[in-house]
């Protein structure tokens, strides 16, 4: 009997963010800043049916990693360990303007249950106390969208693994 919904084929092979940040160091530190100037992002996941769920998420960087920590049975926590492919948009902000271009990372999300990792995060982070979900990502698409307002272009600046970095820019 086939499923109604099938499951995904192979995933690509994604890097953590270090192996992102020493290909295009550049571009990663803009990202990076792009995500630090808001708090909370958009985290999109897949449901059990296979349909999106976006949910808020606030977002780390150290030890060379991008992480995701979340509250402990959160649905955001349970899609990823069913399905760990994932979608993150840095916060728009307020207003039409969009601070430096709209960022969008994706990949897959691995949860960490090593108690000693989880004990570095808790100290580098300081997280609310209690049990939480931590999950570092390995990255499979890098997107920048902005505009160049004098030439009156859009430019999307694109990078995944073992590809250089494409930059297109539109009328």
């Amino acid at each position: 009997m086939e499923s109604a919904h099938p499951q995904p084929g192979p995933l690509p092979t994604g890097v953590p963010w270090s192996a992102f940040a020493a290909a295009e160091p550049d571009f990663a530190d803009r990202v990076r800043a792009r995500f630090g100037l808001h708090q909370h992002q958009v985290l999109a996941t897949l449901r059990k049916d296979g349909s999106p769920r976006t949910s808020g998420l606030e977002v780390n960087f150290s030890e060379g990693q991008l992480w995701l920590g979340m509250m402990p049975g959160s649905l955001k926590a349970r899609d990823l360990q069913r399905d760990p492919r994932f979608a993150l948009q840095a916060n728009p902000g307020s207003g039409a303007e969009l601070a430096d271009g709209d960022v969008r990372v994706a990949g897959r999300a691995i949860e960490v249950t090593d108690q000693t990792v989880l004990d570095t995060f808790r100290a580098a982070v300081n997280p609310p106390p209690g049990p939480f979900h931590l999950f570092r990502t390995d990255l499979t698409e890098v997107v920048r969208s902005g505009v160049d307002l004098e030439k009156e272009e859009m430019i999307i600046t694109l990078w995944h693994p073992n590809h250089p970095l494409r930059e297109t820019r539109r009328h």
